[in-house]
C-alpha cells in the first residue's frame, strides 16, 4: 500500500472509533435515563399506592365513628324508650288515682244540697280527671318525639364532626 491507502485506513480508522466512542456515550446516556425513569416511575407508585393505602384507612376510620355513633344513638333510644315506658307506667297510676278520687267525691246522704254540691264536686273531679289523662298522655308523646329528635340529632353531630376530622 502506498502512503495515501495508509492515511486513508488511519482516518477510517480515527472516525471509526469516534463513531464507536460516541454510539458508546449514546448507549451510557440512554441506560442512565432509563434508570432515572425507572426510579421516578417507581417513587411515582409507591407515592400512590401509600396515597391509596391513607385513604383507605381514613375511610375506614370514619366508617368506624359513624357505627359508633349508630351504636351509641341505639342505646340513647334503648335508654330513652325504658324511662318513656316507666313515665307511661307513672302516668297511669296518676290517672288511676284521679279517676278513684273522682269517683270518691260523690256523697250519700240526706242534705239535697249537700247532694248537689257532691254531685257538682264529682262531675268536676271527672272532668279534672280526664284533662290530667290527655295532658299527661299528650306529655308523654311529646317527651318521646323529643327524646327521638334529640338522638337523632346528636348521632347525625357525631357523624359530621368524624367526617370533618383530619381534612
Amino acid at each position: 500500500m502506498n502512503g495515501w491507502g495508509v492515511r486513508v485506513i488511519a482516518l477510517l480508522l480515527i472516525v471509526a472509533s469516534y463513531w464507536g466512542c460516541f454510539q458508546h456515550g449514546r448507549s451510557v446516556e440512554r441506560s442512565e435515563c432509563a434508570k432515572a425513569s425507572a426510579q421516578r416511575d417507581s417513587g411515582d407508585r409507591l407515592a400512590e399506592v401509600l396515597g391509596e393505602r391513607s385513604a383507605r384507612e381514613e375511610e375506614q376510620r370514619r366508617a368506624q365513628a359513624q357505627e359508633e355513633a349508630r351504636a351509641h344513638a341505639q342505646e340513647e333510644r334503648t335508654i330513652a324508650d325504658a324511662g318513656a315506658s316507666g313515665a307511661d307506667a307513672a302516668g297511669q297510676r296518676l290517672r288511676d288515682d284521679g279517676a278513684k278520687l273522682a269517683a270518691s267525691v260523690s256523697c250519700t246522704g240526706t242534705d239535697t244540697a249537700a247532694i248537689a254540691r257532691g254531685q257538682a264536686a264529682t262531675r268536676a273531679a271527672m272532668v279534672l280527671s280526664d284533662l290530667l289523662a290527655r295532658a299527661d298522655a299528650r306529655a308523654g308523646e311529646l317527651a318521646k318525639a323529643y327524646d327521638r329528635a334529640r338522638i337523632a340529632g346528636r348521632t347525625c353531630e357525631a357523624s359530621y364532626d368524624a367526617l370533618q376530622r383530619h381534612q
